[in-house]
């Protein structure tokens, strides 16, 4: 008896993430290695982030990782960090839906729409944008601190000056956690066309 309840919710588990993940038919096998691979460009620098602010480990050189910075007070930095974290990877799991069956149909949990095909527009425009404005994002964040500039091209603070410094062993892992955000753009834009293919060819049958 205990097996049998214990195998239910791994068998619920598995029928869940077999929905999310399991591609429909047409799609190519690079697209799939590529949406599959969406959210690991992103882990990276959740982790670290994670590690820096929430856990206060040592692998950044000379920065405070303990200050609020500008949030409400009711917020604090460790929480915060792991909803961002949590909300990133949530963001680069949509990849996956440009492959798979709830990318094109509507699941049963989403009210009045379940069932109905998703019109190829809804999808291809906010993940045309995305992928717009996440690689001109993260290339000009990742360029800006090579060059030890904020987003407005200004110096960056004393204070934050070594964290992406690449003659540190902390710039260094820094960077290895940052630069697979470079791709995220990139692929979201190549299974964004390879969608907006796949759904025109089916159209025109």
């Amino acid at each position: 008896m205990t097996t049998l309840m214990e195998a239910a919710p791994a068998g619920r588990l598995r029928t869940a993430w077999r929905a999310a993940h399991d591609p429909v038919a047409g799609v190519p096998r690079w697209a799939r290695i590529a949406a599959y691979a969406v959210p690991f460009t992103v882990l990276p620098s959740s982790v670290w982030r994670i590690a820096v602010c929430t856990f206060h480990a040592p692998i950044v050189d000379g920065v405070d990782a303990q200050g609020s910075g500008n949030l409400p007070w009711w917020l604090p930095l460790e929480v915060y960090v792991i909803l961002l974290s949590i909300v990133s990877e949530l963001a680069a799991f949509t990849a996956v839906g440009l492959v798979a069956a709830w990318g094109e149909t509507f699941p049963r949990w989403v009210p009045v729409l379940r069932g109905r095909r998703v019109p190829t527009a809804a999808a291809v425009v906010p993940a045309a944008l995305g992928a717009a404005v996440l690689t001109l994002m993260w290339t000009a964040s990742v360029v800006n601190a090579l060059f030890q500039r904020d987003l407005y091209g200004r110096p960056i603070d004393d204070d934050f000056s070594s964290l992406f410094d690449p003659g540190h062993w902390q710039g260094v892992l820094a960077l290895a956690a940052y630069l697979p955000l470079l791709l995220w753009g990139p692929l979201l834009g190549l299974l964004t066309v390879a969608y907006w293919r796949r759904r025109r060819g089916v159209r025109a049958r």
